[in-house]
């Protein structure tokens, strides 16, 4: 038993207000996942900028004179600390050579995800806790994710906490268990997808990349999964512009939606939702089985495929 929530805001006037309102949505499911708890915010670069977001357990020792570090390898970055995270922003040019860099002068750390938008913070413990160490609370954004776990089948550690991210501005928070993750994880790797973890959800993020890199939309690879992954899932997923929702045919995994002109919420109870603007005008609704749901940002039309 987990908890998930997601909040695709249409309203730009609510962006400075995603942080909050994400953090107190999660915070709320607490009792569903009390192991770690993790969010993505997705908001916007400066111009020609990309994002990586790392984690270190000697934050200390490893983001100390990073800066200077990385431009004695030729890489100028402006690093932002955040606790045990650090959001390191540079040219998007760089965000292949910075993990190679990364790798050779700071080989402890972790890469919690990179694109454009997206930045990620998790950490074992209560939600109230990551939303207070990180300041999540603070930060606006178009859109987010964010997810607390009751381990079921790996360890409790940082890199065992959601959400999991294998691609570029992508992200994905799971209530679930899949029972072909082993087998589909050595497909993947042979496809040159790269694990950090043996936590299912992991691989499920690593299918959804691995099917975007073949050209498919975001739509489309949440449908390949319903023939692809067996188990039983709900998903929230977030792209650099969009944030899907799936749950499996049996749809075992509760699962709630409220939509207004302003958001699109998504929330494994409704209590998750109760604090929204407008919620009791909001139209709600429980997703269907075997049914996609995405919006994007080009495009703020609700989409649904069976």
């Amino acid at each position: 038993m987990c908890g998930i929530v997601g909040l695709f805001l249409k309203d730009k006037g609510l962006e400075p207000e995603l942080g909050a309102l994400l953090s107190d949505m999660l915070i709320t499911l607490t009792d569903r996942g009390p192991d770690s708890g993790g969010i993505a915010i997705y908001r916007a670069s400066s111009p020609g900028q990309a994002k990586v977001t790392i984690q270190s357990a000697d934050p200390g020792r490893d983001f100390t004179g990073l800066e200077a570090d990385l431009a004695a390898q030729g890489i100028r970055a402006l690093v932002t600390v955040k606790d045990t995270h650090a959001v390191i922003e540079v040219e998007i040019a760089k965000i292949s050579e910075i993990r190679l860099t990364l790798g050779a002068i700071r080989p402890d750390v972790r890469i919690m995800g990179s694109g454009q938008s997206i930045e990620i913070f998790k950490e074992t413990g209560l939600p109230k806790d990551v939303v207070a160490r990180f300041g999540i609370r603070a930060m606006s954004g178009s859109h987010g994710i964010g997810h607390t776990r009751m381990a079921t089948e790996s360890a409790v550690t940082t890199l065992g906490a959601h959400p999991f991210s294998t691609g570029a501005d992508q992200c994905l928070v799971h209530n679930g268990s899949l029972s072909n993750h082993n087998n589909l994880r050595r497909e993947l790797v042979r496809e040159g997808m790269t694990f950090e973890t043996q936590n299912d959800s992991e691989v499920a993020a690593a299918y959804l990349t691995a099917e975007m890199a073949k050209g498919k939309d975001l739509g489309e690879a949440l449908t390949g999964a319903l023939d692809d992954l067996d188990g039983f899932f709900t998903f929230v997923v977030g792209t650099k512009t969009g944030f899907g929702v799936l749950r499996d045919p049996i749809a075992c995994k509760p699962a709630v939606m409220a939509e207004t002109d302003q958001y699109v919420a998504f929330g494994s109870e409704y209590r998750a939702l109760v604090d929204l603007p407008g919620i009791a005008r909001a139209r709600v609704w429980e997703p269907e089985p075997a049914t996609v749901y995405f919006w994007d940002h080009k495009n703020v039309a609700a989409r649904a495929r069976v």
